[in-house]
């Protein structure tokens, strides 16, 4: 940066020696690819996203800017911030164990702009899972310069937009089912997750600053199968702030300052709860899980105690989503269930408006963006709709490569990460 001539000596030295002593001031400097994408689901936390001109039409030979390869495995999902794209990944070493890993690539080339070992777990922390799942499933945030990563109970991390880490916090541990999976949110000045495994699970809040443990608030579910990987979700009421958290057994609300558990809706043996809960009109939109999934609309306004008989507006059952999460576009739902059904669903009565079969089993969660739906399967297939009430399907894609995580929205752009390469589609 070029200082001004007319600025004094002493004044000119301080300056100088600012920014050489900032280098986070020009880290991530490259042009944004227009709204940020921060966290899973957007920086809005529900899949609509302001990006205009998002392509509508892709294939492997067609409308691709650049295709390049991720080291290691991972499902977290791509965010975007100031030019750059952020990941997590789990890193195979030498030895045959794993590092766990977050990257940073650069939006406009794919450059890989730094790639930096995060967390070394013990040996067999990260052995057993799902087949569909890896050891870095939860998608990071970013927020105030820095990058939040999350790898359940194996820990939890800081790093600035240099890639150099602030803290770690490995000390919540839990024994895990299936592996990891849900993300973290930022409510506040914390990093709020759930810790749902096979046994005693519960929902935590960590310091944004330092990593240290501020509240740890028990379920107590009574469910048989006590694991689940939702992300919270932050909604207000009536002035009042609240934490939600979808967990086996039942949804809860808690109490940013202390997770007091407000109020409470329970949905009986529901379990490996992954959706993440979305918030309009009023009503709160999730769904319960396996075996069976019912896709709920909750009421909070008014929500005390055990709220189950009292304050659920509508339940559906048919085309519920075990694994994507639902969207809300004006006062229509869409979703899409793990085996391909897509729905649109009025979203204050629960009428369905149509029921489609798309291609494919599904685990990524829908986007929006200039009122059209992007469905993405785990072959790489993903349905363009257009969001309305009637059925009217605009493109049909094909990358032909596994992919599970949720693909994330910028101007003129779209990024995808498959099981092995991220990519940038343009039209």
């Amino acid at each position: 940066m070029k200082l001004p001539p007319n600025l004094s000596k002493p004044f000119r030295k301080f300056c100088a020696a600012f920014l050489a002593l900032s280098p986070a001031l020009t880290v991530g400097a490259a042009p944004s690819g227009g709204p940020d994408w921060t966290e899973f689901r957007g920086s809005h936390c529900n899949g609509i996203s302001e990006a205009k001109n998002v392509p509508l039409n892709w294939s492997l030979e067609k409308g691709v800017a650049w295709n390049v390869e991720i080291p290691g495995k991972g499902w977290s999902s791509p965010v975007l911030s100031e030019g750059r794209i952020y990941l997590t990944s789990a890193v195979p070493d030498a030895a045959g164990d794993i590092t766990l890993n977050a990257l940073c690539i650069d939006q406009a080339t794919g450059n890989l702009v730094w790639n930096k070992e995060v967390l070394r777990p013990e040996a067999g922390e990260a052995a057993k899972m799902h087949r569909k799942n890896t050891a870095a499933s939860p998608t990071a945030l970013v927020k105030d310069g820095r990058i939040y990563v999350h790898f359940g109970h194996m820990g939890t991390a800081a790093l600035d937009l240099a890639g150099n880490i602030l803290w770690t916090q490995t000390e919540l541990k839990y024994t895990p089912v299936h592996g990891t999976g849900g993300s973290p949110a930022i409510i506040n000045d914390m990093l709020v997750f759930s810790a749902d495994g096979k046994a005693d699970p519960f929902v935590a809040a960590l310091d944004l600053k330092t990593g240290v443990l501020r509240w740890k608030t028990d379920r107590q579910s009574p469910a048989k199968k006590q694991f689940a990987f939702s992300t919270p979700q932050e909604i207000w009421v009536d002035g009042v702030q609240q934490i939600i958290s979808a967990g086996p057994g039942f949804v809860g609300a808690y109490a940013p300052k202390d997770g007091q558990e407000l109020w409470k809706v329970a949905y009986g043996e529901g379990y490996s709860v992954v959706p993440r809960p979305v918030f309009a009109h009023g009503l709160l939109y999730l769904s319960s899980g396996f075996d069976a999934a019912t896709l709920y609309a909750i009421r909070p306004a008014g929500a005390k105690g055990d709220a189950t008989e009292s304050n659920v507006a509508w339940t559906l059952k048919k085309g519920a989503p075990h694994t994507p999460s639902v969207v809300v576009v004006e006062n229509l739902l869409f979703c899409v269930s793990d085996a391909g059904i897509a729905s649109c669903v009025d979203a204050l009565t629960g009428e369905v408006a149509w029921s489609e079969r798309l291609a494919g089993n599904f685990s990524a969660s829908p986007i929006v963006s200039e009122g059209k739906i992007y469905f993405q399967n785990e072959t790489g297939s993903t349905f363009v709709v257009r969001a309305a009430n009637t059925f009217e399907l605009l493109a049909t894609n094909e990358l032909n490569e596994r992919t599970l995580a949720s693909p994330a929205p910028a101007d003129g752009a779209l990024f995808v990460r498959t099981e092995t390469h991220l990519l940038k589609l343009t039209q």
